[in-house]
């Protein structure tokens, strides 16, 4: 979908769902990556549920009962399938995106299903420049970016486009060294030799990465802070390995994640923190009208000075967010009771339906 073409896309949106009935919305989902989290949520504010996902998963949901109907397909890109988006749109379903829609469909504009949230800044998550631009925009403090490998003269950190959960991330000190490991790489299987020349190179902060999830609600016009979280990585394991012995074996563990940790940060650092989150979302009406909806994560790490380096955002739900179920210190101070991402997202379309606003949060 080009960006362009994204204001249009809103207004088809927008004209089917005046075909819902509002009195029996229903909240569905991908089953992925925050599913469970998404679906209790909606639960939990008297929705019902739909879970579209694939045979091999279909045993999660069925074990946590967080699904009133589950519709089974056999590979994600079947959410395109229009018979299937027919079927979804009599349901009166409303889709919550996650990082799967991203990473393994992203024809953002063939979903004709109502979706919460910004699908253009969806579309911005996954370009690096744009992500850049942004960021900058909002004067957060980043890490510096390579153009070429050749250029590389620090420690560095290689990404690829898309939500891809870490997989075939490294690190490299020179030109020689990043040739060397992304062949490796390719040789592995891990990346394509065309993820190569799409690499992100970041400089490589040291300190304690901390993942910030955050919720703006266009209906109470607030950034609320609902969940923190850091990454269990195998390259974590490093740390039970000797120097001595990491050299000897060879070893190279990716950042591929496989979990996440609940972390409180100290409450002097919640300054910066909040004030980034209120600045990207400044800018995102700017970039992308209306704006963001609903959730968002700024992936930061603080150095030694305790200085913030913001190196990506995520413009939907996190998996890291699930670390806050049923609550993170954070989301309790807030409401005061029970609240995680997932029942955050379902209690903004309630009040978007009590309100008589519902349409300012689908795009």
């Amino acid at each position: 979908m080009h960006f362009i073409e994204c204001g249009a896309m809103r207004d088809r949106i927008l004209k089917l769902l005046e075909d819902y009935d509002y009195d029996r919305i229903a909240i569905g989902t991908l089953g992925s990556h925050s599913a469970l989290n998404i679906l209790r949520g909606a639960k939990d504010e008297g929705f019902r549920t739909v879970c579209v996902c694939r045979s091999r998963e279909r045993i999660i949901y069925e074990s946590f009962g967080v699904a009133d109907e589950i519709i089974e397909i056999s590979d994600y890109s079947d959410v395109l399938n229009p018979k299937l988006q027919q079927k979804l749109r009599e349901m009166n379903v409303i889709m919550i995106p996650h990082g799967s829609f991203n990473a393994y469909i992203g024809k953002l504009d063939e979903i004709m299903i109502p979706l919460f949230g910004n699908r253009e800044l969806m579309l911005w998550e996954t370009d690096r420049a744009k992500q850049r631009e942004w960021l900058e925009r909002a004067r957060l403090k980043m890490p510096k970016r390579f153009e070429r490998p050749e250029d590389i003269d620090r420690l560095v950190i290689v990404k690829y486009p898309g939500a891809m959960g870490g997989k075939g991330y490294f690190l490299a000190t020179n030109p020689e060294d990043f040739y060397e490991k992304a062949k490796r790489m390719v040789e592995a299987g891990i990346i394509r030799e065309e993820d190569i020349a799409k690499a992100e190179i970041q400089e490589y902060i040291v300190g304690a990465n901390v993942y910030f999830s955050f919720f703006y609600s266009p209906l109470l016009d607030r950034v609320e802070l609902i969940a923190v979280d850091r990454r269990y990585e195998p390259v974590d394991g490093l740390g039970r390995v000797p120097a001595e012995v990491q050299i000897e074996a060879g070893l190279h563990p990716t950042y591929t994640v496989i979990g996440n940790f609940p972390v409180v940060l100290r409450e002097s650092l919640l300054a910066k923190v909040l004030k980034a989150g209120r600045s990207v979302v400044d800018v995102s009406k700017e970039i992308a009208p209306p704006g963001m909806v609903g959730p968002f994560c700024l992936e930061a790490v603080f150095d030694d000075n305790a200085e913030m380096f913001v190196f990506e955002i995520s413009a939907r739900i996190v998996a890291g967010t699930n670390v806050g179920i049923p609550n993170s210190p954070y989301s309790y101070i807030i409401w005061g009771e029970n609240m995680f991402m997932g029942r955050r997202i379902a209690r903004e379309i309630r009040m978007g339906i009590e309100k008589g606003r519902l349409e300012e949060l689908i795009y």
